[in-house]
């Protein structure tokens, strides 16, 4: 918690001395309060100090004019004028620290005269939430604060208790719980995907939590349902289906968007299903990579059609699906009876990064009639980019698509989105008519009641901070931060291809922001390429990845894939991170993994 007087204002000096400077800060921040409504802008104004007629010396006055006395209500919170060069006197800080240890939640709103702890509380909040937001872009903070799960559990008391606790307890959980959180906005965080804060984005999110409604209805989210509408819209338009036709939903991550490109391909097919369920349609085969994300199988097995179901396409050593192969198994299946009734293919596979040949994929699709989907939660982000969307040719020829704007687009998490070129195939897949949402006779458009093609009822509001960040950066702003954090994955590459001690897992400049490598120490560079050089190799990354964490100086991840042993997966998503962030991670990987 803000210690006495590290607020953010302050009017008056520490003596109560009518500093002129001052007095004019105090009736700035006086017309600032009176722009909230309901009577609080009251409030805040009466908390500020007013000086003396004429300055001079003595306490400052209240908003009745007189000296502050024990009558007066105690100020919310100590406040500190930005270059925090003066503070209130100590008389009230220490009412301050009476009010945060002695006020518990129950005082904050909906309370009675809840308005002035419910705003300090709030304001201490902010406090350490802008503190950790600065620290997470500041290099010489740690990425992490790595404890051991038993020592974290050990180190605090995290149960829950029937008696609640006061407010100062509240603000230390909020400190402690970002004290030992992974600072993903770091421009030294490379371990996943979705990297970077936007602080736009930030903004975002906490407006959405602050308005807490939900999705289902036009009538309870009226502005959001609006803004789901065009984003989607402008979404489809990228990918190319004409006037940005089709439909679309936001999802809680990509794998329950894929899982819903399942559904509905299977519904297309086989509507019966709704009803009457697997039982009542022939056995289904989804195809997808060997490089595919997991959740192909996930959804497979949720929605009854079973991991075994899904068959796994051969990859080139680049990591892209081979149409050849894809046929070739497509006719296998056909001649056993059973019925091909979904394809995913993959624009940026997670480890790899690679784009599968999506235009060599569609016609096949359209071949044999079968449901064409497209998974680029990855590399969707891609399409902003006029340099780069040519990875992604043929996209606009899927019946689906996925795509994350919460990983290449740097929007919190999470944001994902299902686009589907078939309008109204998704709300009849999953719509349940409930009469308590989705009355016929209400006296607005229904076609903006959109809960009922989705699979939940509650669904957060994941729409506004892609659409906030959009209309900060404009289109051509994600394409900026794209193109960076690509060039970036060049650089690492151009770097690490010829560098002694360095081996690429595959040959040729990356498609997108992954690259991947080994880092071969000085004790095995002179080994043979044989079975104990790679079983000695493969444990260095994991090593070095601990030490990593250890430390706190970055984060990057690493995984075996088919035959090949641990390796690093260098990702990029962060625009704050540059050149020099790159030097330090390779100069990192060496320092730490030398004596292995």
């Amino acid at each position: 918690m803000a210690s006495p007087g590290s607020g953010f204002w302050s009017f008056g000096s520490e003596d109560g001395s009518g500093d002129p400077e001052n007095h004019g800060t105090a009736r700035a921040w006086c017309q600032v309060a009176q722009k909230f409504t309901g009577g609080i802008g009251n409030k805040l104004c009466g908390e500020c100090p007013r000086p003396r007629e004429g300055g001079g010396h003595g306490p400052p006055l209240a908003s009745c004019g007189r000296p502050f006395t024990s009558a007066c209500p105690p100020v919310s919170r100590p406040r500190r004028c930005p270059a925090g060069e003066r503070n209130y006197p100590e008389y009230f800080h220490s009412k301050i620290k009476m009010w945060h240890f002695n006020s518990i939640p129950l005082d904050l709103l909906p309370a009675c005269d809840g308005e002035r702890p419910t705003l300090a509380f709030l304001q201490d909040v902010m406090d350490i939430l802008l503190q950790y937001v600065v620290k997470s872009f500041d290099r010489s903070t740690k990425v992490i604060d790595f404890h051991y799960p038993n020592e974290l559990l050990q180190e605090y008391n995290w149960e829950l208790a029937d008696q609640p606790q006061n407010l100062e307890e509240i603000l230390m959980h909020c400190q402690t719980t970002l004290k030992y959180a992974i600072k993903t906005g770091h421009p030294r965080y490379f371990n996943q995907l979705s990297t970077g804060l936007d602080m736009v984005g930030l903004a975002a999110d906490w407006l959405t939590s602050t308005a807490n409604t939900n999705m289902f209805t036009y009538e309870i989210a009226p502005v959001f349902v609006l803004l789901e509408y065009v984003t989607l819209k402008k979404m489809r338009e990228i990918i190319g289906w004409p006037g940005g036709s089709g439909d679309g939903i936001f999802s809680p991550g990509g794998a329950i968007s894929n899982m819903y490109a399942m559904m509905i391909a299977r519904f297309k097919m086989f509507p019966e299903v709704k009803e009457k369920g697997m039982a009542a349609v022939p056995r289904l085969i989804a195809f997808t990579s060997e490089h595919s994300h997991f959740s192909l199988k996930k959804g497979a097995a949720a929605l009854g059609i079973g991991t075994d179901s899904v068959i796994l396409i051969k990859c080139d050593e680049r990591g892209k699906m081979m149409p050849s192969d894809l046929e070739r198994r497509i006719l296998e299946v056909k001649q056993k009876g059973f019925v091909p009734f979904l394809v995913s293919a993959t624009a940026g596979t997670t480890v790899y990064g690679a784009f599968d040949p999506l235009l060599a994929v569609a016609d096949i699709c359209k071949k044999y009639k079968i449901w064409m989907h497209v998974d680029a939660a990855w590399g969707g982000g891609l399409l902003m980019s006029r340099k780069h969307k040519w990875k992604l040719s043929g996209v606009e020829r899927a019946n689906s698509v996925t795509w994350n704007p919460h990983k290449m687009m740097g929007v919190p998490l999470q944001c994902s989105a299902l686009l589907v070129r078939e309008e109204g195939l998704m709300q009849n897949c999953n719509q349940m008519h409930a009469s308590y949402l989705f009355q016929q006779d209400k006296h607005y458009d229904l076609s903006y009641d959109t809960g009922d093609k989705a699979l939940q009822c509650g669904r957060h509001v994941d729409v506004f901070k892609l659409w906030l960040m959009w209309r900060a950066k404009g289109t051509t702003g994600f394409e900026v931060h794209v193109d960076k954090c690509l060039e970036l994955a060049e650089y690492l590459y151009n770097i690490i291809k010829n560098r002694e001690g360095y081996e690429m897992v595959f040959d040729g400049k990356p498609q997108h922001t992954n690259v991947c490598f080994w880092y071969v120490p000085p004790s095995l560079r002179t080994l043979e390429d044989n079975e104990e050089r790679m079983s000695r190799l493969s444990k260095v990354a994991p090593v070095i990845k601990a030490r990593m964490m250890e430390y706190g100086t970055t984060m990057v991840s690493y995984q075996p894939l088919g035959d090949k042993v641990n390796f690093f997966r260098m990702v990029i998503s962060n625009p704050a991170a540059t050149h020099q962030d790159i030097d330090f991670l390779i100069e990192e990987i060496e320092r730490l993994g030398q004596d292995l």
